[in-house]
């Protein structure tokens, strides 16, 4: 029994010395860090301008959507679908987006992470990080777009290049002959 209660004594003392050795800037960050941190960030004003930026290239999706599909569609369709999707913009529950992303940073970030980032965003080069980066996004997302749609074609054509292979193949074990896939 006196080795159990020692046994016990010892594993409690080195606990206690091991987490009396712990450095308090590896403690996880705290629900009310992230929110600071977040503050100094402008997350709200910052997630407002995005969503204005990203809007720009979004409408001229939609432009060239029309000018490739018009004969199909009706003449308001670029003027409708903008204003849907603006109204969609506003509509997004953007303070409970952030209130969602508060566990996420605690996960990933201690307190001395979310000090060092807020130290940093306090200063005159993080503020301007802040205030340049829905340009950046925005200026960004236009030099993507293109490519990006270059290769959702590219994708969309070998997709239907693979089905059609398929559906041949299919049809040769089956014996049917015939039938064709249209794109």
């Amino acid at each position: 029994m006196k080795r159990i209660l020692l046994i016990a004594v010892l594993c409690l003392g080195i606990g206690g010395y091991v987490a009396a050795q712990q450095n308090p800037a590896d403690a996880p960050a705290t629900k009310e860090e992230i929110q600071k941190y977040l503050q100094i960030m402008h997350s709200r004003e910052m997630m407002t301008k995005m969503v204005e930026a990203m809007s720009k290239p979004m409408h001229q999706m939609m432009h060239d959507q029309y000018l490739k599909d018009k004969a199909n569609l009706p003449a308001d369709f670029e003027v409708r679908m903008n204003k849907k999707m603006d109204e969609m913009f506003k509509s997004f529950p953007w303070d409970e987006m952030l209130d969602a992303m508060v566990p996420v940073y605690q996960k990933h970030f201690t307190k001395g992470d979310v000090d060092a980032l807020m130290a940093f965003y306090s200063t005159a080069t993080g503020q301007k990080l802040i205030k340049e980066m829905p340009a950046i996004t925005a200026e960004a997302m236009q030099e993507m777009m293109p490519l990006m749609r270059k290769s959702m074609d590219q994708m969309t054509r070998r997709m239907q290049e693979e089905i059609a292979a398929m559906v041949r193949e299919s049809e040769s074990k089956n014996g049917k002959t015939g039938t064709q896939i249209t794109n």
